[in-house]
């Protein structure tokens, strides 16, 4: 049996003994904090410089959000430390992050790719303007609720970020103008999924723009953009063969037009459809399979079940509502195929029993 100081560790089945805890090997240090929450981890890299250095240099996200006071602070020391990190997760529920914040790790996390500042209310187009110039290999970016940024410092961001192929600009009311989504469609052609919920001052000739530039985007959040009419629904469903997800909740411009534009989809660009089939570049091809209609008042039943009967994958049945109808009583009448089949399946009961 061996026997161990207090201060000496045995790695198990390797019977080795560490005398000291910088002598932890660098992987299995790794593996340790994998498991560790990320306010653990923080603390974790001031035990000692070796668990410091594997810490920094083998972190590759983090996340900041249980910092509920002293955030500012905090980044402002870490960020120069960690500089291999790929995603960073700042979001916050009161505004701590000024934009000297951001600037510090766009000047020393040059390789992040994801990054959370929603509900940054403090931040400038300063933090834009950073993020620009010191992480152009960005993919993922949130900035929900930073109701300060300009349309100017998002359009300049997309000219430098042009591999984003995530982007939630929900709220962002000054930020998501048409002139922003233009620059959007022409730089960052990689788009796949765009939230551009509760920004008003969004029109069609935005919309557009996305839909003839981002041929890829797969999800699109509408709701709230008052301003769009058929004309945006119908460009996507035009140049947007792959878009899974679209949500125009309260869009209430929204009329028939669009909804058969979007059931004729499938149809009418079939041999584009093929063709990324056949050259796996794309999974297999659904169609849409969730759209938020709600208070878009304007719609008839019988577009709305074409469009269901278009898309499969879109249900009204309990459990499974992908396609959201509240508000809309006229539509009521409307059933996915889930419906169909029930009453047939009851029908043929029905039958059988008799």
């Amino acid at each position: 049996m061996s026997t161990m100081k207090d201060d000496e560790l045995e790695v198990v089945g390797g019977g080795a003994i560490i005398t000291d805890w910088n002598d932890i090997p660098m992987e299995l240090l790794l593996r340790i904090v994998s498991l560790l929450d990320d306010r653990t981890v923080i603390v974790a890299s001031s035990v000692c410089t070796g668990w410091r250095y594997a810490i920094c240099s083998g972190l590759s996200r983090i996340s900041f959000s249980w910092c509920k006071n002293n955030m500012n602070n905090l980044v402002l020391s870490i960020a120069p430390k960690f500089k291999n990190l790929r995603g960073l997760i700042l979001r916050q529920d009161k505004p701590q992050l000024v934009d000297y914040a951001v600037e510090t790790i766009a000047n020393n996390c040059h390789d992040l790719q994801e990054v959370d500042l929603s509900k940054s209310f403090k931040l400038s187009d300063r933090s834009l303007y950073a993020l620009a110039h010191g992480c152009r290999n960005l993919i993922k970016l949130n900035i929900s609720g930073c109701s300060s940024f300009s349309d100017i410092a998002l359009a300049y961001l997309t000219g430098y970020c042009r591999k984003l192929k995530i982007l939630n600009l929900c709220g962002c009311v000054k930020a998501a103008s048409d002139k922003a989504l233009k620059a959007i469609g022409y730089n960052c052609g990689e788009i796949e999924s765009l939230n551009l919920g509760w920004c008003e001052e969004v029109s069609d000739s935005g919309v557009m723009s996305l839909a003839y530039g981002c041929h890829d985007l797969r999800a699109l959040d509408l709701c709230g953009c008052v301003l769009i009419t058929d004309e945006s629904v119908i460009a996507l469903a035009n140049n947007c063969l792959h878009l899974r997800s679209l949500g125009l909740y309260y869009c209430q411009n929204i009329t028939d037009k669009a909804m058969y534009a979007l059931a004729q989809s499938r149809v009418k660009n079939e041999d584009e459809v093929w063709e990324s089939v056949k050259s796996r570049r794309y999974e297999e091809d659904e169609g849409l399979m969730n759209l938020n209609i709600s208070q878009c008042t304007a719609l008839t039943p019988p577009a709305v079940q074409a469009l269901c009967d278009s898309f499969p994958a879109l249900h009204t049945c309990p459990g499974r509502h992908s396609l959201i109808i509240s508000g809309c009583l006229n539509l009521t009448s409307v059933h996915c195929a889930c419906a169909f089949q029930a009453h047939r399946a009851l029908n043929t009961l029905a039958h059988h029993a008799y």
